[in-house]
């Protein structure tokens, strides 16, 4: 049984046989994409606003410097749309109009609150750290209470969202497929390069599993 979408505004309209409105598909996405978008309005201005997020079973927060535009404005409750997307390959077909991507897309919309609990706010602080780096929470410095009150922390139900995901080979129109014109799919992943250490580094610290573990 297909489960309905949370309301009429997270409906995949176009193409609503890609929509999908369970945790299952939706979290998943949520989990793997390295950074979300933000969409929030101010004075009647729209802004979209990268920013690295991470999810908390059905909680998504975001967060940032108190001086962001973003986050001020989202302390609220504010109206915002959250997006991530990730690309799995471009989908070339024979004719020009039925060129495509295959990809996962996440929208969330909700009302983005200001986090004001320590312990919360430090959970939420170590699943942004293991967003980027699994493993890195345990191999660093953790924020000391400086830090913490440097930085601004905003959280959204994740009761209302969507994921759209395109997956399969070109679509072609029947008669276009004799046409001499490869079509196929190329896919696309993100990689990790070898890593760097740092300049001022010192003598003896060998590259942590977890950090080496990404280029693997």
């Amino acid at each position: 049984m297909t489960t309905p979408p949370a309301s009429e505004s997270v409906r995949v309209r176009r193409l609503p046989d890609r929509g999908a409105y369970d945790a299952a598909t939706i979290h998943p996405i949520l989990d793997e994409a390295p950074f979300a978008h933000v969409g929030i309005t101010v004075d009647g201005q729209p802004f979209v606003i990268p920013t690295i997020h991470a999810r908390i079973d059905e909680t998504l927060y975001l967060h940032g410097s108190p001086a962001s535009r973003l986050l001020r404005t989202a302390k609220g409750p504010t109206r915002v749309c959250v997006t991530v997307s990730i690309v799995d390959g471009l989908v070339l077909a024979r004719s020009a109009f039925h060129h495509s991507m295959n990809y996962r897309s996440v929208v969330v919309l909700g009302d983005a609150v200001e986090v004001t609990d320590e312990d919360e706010k430090m959970r939420a602080f170590e699943a942004l750290v293991e967003q980027v780096c699994p493993g890195r929470w345990e191999g660093c410095r953790i924020p000391n209470a400086k830090e913490i009150n440097s930085t601004l922390v905003v959280k959204l139900a994740l009761t209302e969202a969507s994921a759209k995901v395109r997956t399969g080979g070109p679509v072609d129109d029947a008669e276009d497929l004799g046409l001499d014109v490869w079509a196929g799919v190329v896919p696309v992943s993100a990689a990790f390069g070898v890593a760097e250490p740092a300049t001022d580094l010192g003598d003896g610290i060998g590259l942590p599993d977890h950090v080496a573990a990404l280029g693997r």
